[in-house]
């Protein structure tokens, strides 16, 4: 990559449910985590600091509601500042999550810079609704938010435009297919959303996933793309410090095939990455295993 990196830490745990034990989920820790494996320097980069989150405050989720979602609304326009902020001078912006709902900033972040696509590799569609959810986590509802698919303060950030219209998304990954009414399959195709499930994912291979998500998002009239980077789409076997491990998935190899290509592309915004949790990671090998798949990721140098 031969543009200028920022990286921002996005330590919020606001967005997801907690532990079964009742306390929030230690997602604050990971952007900590990343920067102690000398991300910072490995790429190059320039260190914008962390927006800190305010506290969890709903740990008993609020009947059909998303828990803390005023504070998720709030979140989401400074971590927007900082993220505009960052890319000001045309640097690319590696944001260090947090869990999923920070897209919502970061999609807000950019939205100044003229129509924007999303990648959005995970191994959930994250297109529930409050009526349909379980747990109330924004982090379940985020990219359902980002394109009006629902109601209240989050689905609003932009005024009645939503953050990115569906037919400028590409969903990447997923696996999720067991919970097929509650990730909203079917409001995925009504939303124009591309969807290019796990499987469809190892049948094309990275050079073709790749081409059919530039095509979709990389588009003349759009200006340019955001990246998410759920650390789930990853096989368990390789990073099991999530807080949804899926079966299967992709491997470290796969990921860095699929995403090199996409964050080196002149359009790319820049990429977040979320649902790292150091709390169940004690010896840190998760950490070392995402900052070298960023590093290579990002042009910077192989995985070892």
């Amino acid at each position: 990559m031969d543009r200028s990196i920022a990286i921002v830490g996005a330590p919020s745990s606001i967005g997801i449910r907690p532990y079964d034990d009742g306390t929030p989920r230690r997602l604050d820790l990971a952007p900590g985590a990343l920067r102690e494996q000398g991300l910072v320097a490995r790429l190059g980069a320039r260190d914008d600091g962390d927006v800190l989150p305010p506290p969890y405050r709903e740990l008993v989720r609020p009947e059909k509601a998303i828990r803390n979602a005023a504070d998720v609304a709030d979140y989401s326009r400074a971590l927007a500042e900082r993220v505009a902020r960052a890319g000001i001078a045309g640097e690319f912006v590696l944001v260090l999550g947090g869990d999923c709902s920070i897209v919502l900033g970061s999609l807000l972040g950019v939205a100044g810079r003229g129509r924007t696509g999303l990648v959005y590799l995970d191994a959930h569609s994250d297109f529930a609704t409050a009526d349909l959810s379980t747990t109330g986590s924004a982090a379940a509802m985020c990219l359902a938010l980002a394109v009006g698919r629902g109601e209240g303060h989050l689905a609003t950030l932009r005024g009645p435009e939503p953050l990115v219209a569906g037919g400028d998304v590409a969903l990447l990954g997923r696996r999720d297919h067991a919970d097929a009414r509650y990730y909203g399959q079917d409001a995925l195709e009504r939303f124009d959303i591309l969807d290019l499930d796990h499987a469809a994912v190892m049948a094309r291979g990275p050079l073709e996933t790749v081409r059919h998500t530039l095509e979709r998002v990389a588009r003349p009239e759009i200006r340019g793309f955001w990246i998410h980077f759920d650390a789930d789409v990853l096989d368990p076997a390789d990073m099991p410090a999530v807080d949804s491990p899926e079966p299967g998935g992709l491997g470290l190899d796969q990921v860095a095939d699929l995403l090199g290509p996409l964050a080196q592309h002149p359009k790319a915004l820049g990429l977040q990455l979320t649902i790292y949790d150091p709390g169940l990671d004690p010896d840190r090998q998760g950490a070392v295993r995402l900052a070298a798949l960023l590093q290579r990721v990002l042009g910077k140098g192989e995985m070892a």
